[in-house]
């Protein structure tokens, strides 16, 4: 299967992650819509895009929404369908994280706003987008991430805990909607990626000693960004409908055991610092 001529919607995808799998698919002749907070962001995100697409600017749209905001996330779909006539994937990538600090140290309204856009924001996308992939087919993508096997994720535990959820909700809608043969509903890992979502975190001073071990997982475990985007394009080139309920984490066992051998030693010469 092909993007070419495929109208594919990703919020949060002005930067990072999700800029990276927008850029991709249009360089593969998608129409992309690109959508976050800020309008000004949006703009210069339509524009650079643009001029990578086989199809020209008219190939590339956006506006601004915030995910955790119904409204908003209706109207993304509501101008995706009025501009382009329909949408054959969409990608709930949005999300945010309070840094690297124990539950006790972030606000309420921190704990609030990260649930809202991490979880609930995928939430209000698949209950946007679902009808119409019902009646035309489609393929909704949502994003985990850390702890979206329920294990253990110290100093992280409200972001791993919304993507644990989207693993389930992910499981969920796959087999609400498995009577219809052409939807799908997936979810990718991508890893550790080298992107500003690392850059300035929120440390705890009771941490501030083992900040710098988040970089070293970063040069051992981490994903480039091309790669990610370029994995992510393969996934949803296949047919709507060819599977559903899965997970496709992007972090193979290759790359795990190196990874995993680097920070051995690392703890053992010093360079890793123990808390």
């Amino acid at each position: 299967m092909s993007l070419a001529r495929k109208v594919v919607v990703i919020t949060g995808s002005t930067r990072g992650i999700g800029r990276a799998i927008a850029e991709e698919c249009s360089r593969r002749g998608a129409t992309v819509v690109v959508s976050s907070r800020r309008a000004d962001a949006v703009g210069r995100a339509v524009d650079e895009i643009g001029a990578l697409n086989p199809g020209g600017a008219d190939a590339v749209s956006g506006i601004p929404a915030d995910v955790s905001l119904f409204d908003d996330v209706i109207a993304l779909r509501d101008h995706t369908l009025a501009t382009h006539g329909r949408i054959d994937v969409w990608l709930n990538n949005a999300g945010v994280s309070n840094g690297y600090r124990p539950m006790d140290e972030e606000g309420a309204d921190e704990i609030e706003a990260l649930v809202a856009i991490n979880l609930i924001g995928h939430m209000y996308g698949a209950k946007a987008v679902i009808p119409h992939f019902r009646e035309h087919g489609g393929y909704l993508m949502n994003m985990c991430g850390r702890g979206w096997k329920g294990e253990a994720t110290a100093y992280t535990a409200a972001y791993a805990a919304s993507k644990a959820a989207i693993a389930s909700l992910t499981k969920s809608l796959a087999a609400e909607n498995k009577d219809c043969g052409n939807v799908s509903v997936n979810a990718f890992v991508p890893g550790m990626v080298d992107t500003d979502f690392y850059v300035d975190i929120t440390c705890s001073p009771r941490l501030e000693a083992t900040k710098g071990n988040i970089r070293l997982a970063l040069e051992a475990f981490g994903t480039p960004l091309s790669e990610v985007g370029a994995r992510c394009a393969d996934l949803l080139e296949a047919a709507p409908g060819a599977t559903t309920g899965r997970i496709y984490p992007l972090l193979k066992a290759g790359r795990l055991i190196r990874g995993g051998a680097k920070m051995a030693w690392w703890g053992l010469s010093g360079r890793m610092k123990r808390g």
